[in-house]
């Protein structure tokens, strides 16, 4: 039966070198612990059992610790939400009720606008971009 473990470790090692997706590691543990029960002449029911319980207690417990860690850090925006939190200037006047107005955003022309209609906000008017409707930002005038 050691072989058997051996040949299964062997297959879990070659299969998470191709997927590289952390998805058979959890269980290489469980796989060495079995092959060493065999090794020892341990019923293989107590084998399989072992073996289960080891890769399913690496799995809850490393996975959910290593999935913290790898998915700590800030995530990036990507496209449109890049932009929702920047500076920038008005380069055409904001007037909502007369459905005009933009900005510009990392080197790009938005059509913009703000909250409010009755806030009307002039060129050169600095203002943080709060969100995207559609293909229009939202904005506000930025306090100095």
């Amino acid at each position: 039966m050691q072989y058997v473990w051996l040949a299964l470790t062997v297959l879990s090692v070659v299969l998470e070198a191709v997927t590289v997706q952390l998805l058979f590691v959890w269980f290489l543990p469980g796989l060495l612990v079995a092959m060493l029960l065999a090794f020892l002449s341990v019923d293989v029911w107590i084998q399989v059992v072992v073996f289960l319980a080891v890769s399913v207690a690496c799995l809850i417990l490393f996975h959910t610790v290593l999935k913290k860690k790898l998915h700590k850090g800030k995530q990036e925006k990507f496209n449109v939400d890049a932009v929702i939190g920047e500076k920038c200037y008005v380069v055409e006047k904001i007037d909502n009720i007369a459905c005009r107005g933009a900005v510009k955003v990392r080197g790009l022309e938005w059509a913009a606008r703000t909250l409010s209609d009755e806030e009307l906000l002039e060129e050169g008017t600095l203002v943080e971009v709060l969100a995207v409707e559609g293909v229009k930002l939202i904005c506000k005038k930025v306090e100095k």
